[in-house]
Formats: C-alpha cells, structure tokens, sequence
C-alpha cells in the first residue's frame, strides 16, 4: 500500500494486472495444495504413533530431497530453493509429528 492519493497512482499495465492476478491464483492453490499435504501428513503422524515410530524420517528426509532437487531440475526450478522448501516443510511435518505422539522434545 502506499500513501498517495488513488487518483494520482499511475495506472497499473493491463498486462501486469494479469500477470499479478496468474500469481494470485497460484498462490491460492499452492495453499490449498499444502493444507490437503498436511492433512495427509497428519494421518501419517497417528500411524507412526500408534506404530511406535518416530516422528523423524531421516532416511526418507534425504529421499525426498534428492527426488525434488531433481524435479526442481527438470522443471528449471533452483534445485537449492527447493531443497529449502521442502526442509522448512519437513520440519514442520516433524513438529507435528511430535505433537501427535506427545514428545516434548524438538528435533534439531
């Protein structure tokens, strides 16, 4: 937002309009796609509870990184921005993990 007067902000380019509204719409799916993945991560939680499983993966953790840097690759994504979304995202999938088990400790 900005302080000036609408009427005095220059017009915005039809085509950066549409762009912006693309984007927007992007970012509306990506959400939905992320809440339907942490429903589904939720599920795994409560079987690797009541399996006696930890919340970490470690194993799988490097799994699914190297299968998403190479997505990454493939779709002319940073391999290494990739890397670090699917981190950030695995480290909230393991706090969840925890708080499904009860654990009152936090992976480091």
């Amino acid at each position: 937002m900005t302080d000036l007067d609408p009427a005095q902000e220059p017009a915005i380019p039809a085509a950066l309009a549409e762009a912006r509204a693309s984007i927007d719409n992007l970012d509306a799916a990506l959400v939905h796609l992320l809440a339907e993945r942490f429903k589904i991560t939720r599920r795994v939680g409560r079987i690797k509870a009541d399996a006696g499983l930890p919340p970490a993966d470690p194993a799988r953790e490097v799994e699914q990184v190297t299968r998403l840097r190479q997505l990454a690759v493939e779709s002319e994504l940073d391999p290494e921005f990739a890397e670090k979304f699917i981190t950030f995202i695995v480290r909230e999938v393991v706090r969840h993990h925890e708080q499904i088990r009860g654990a009152d400790w936090v992976a480091g």
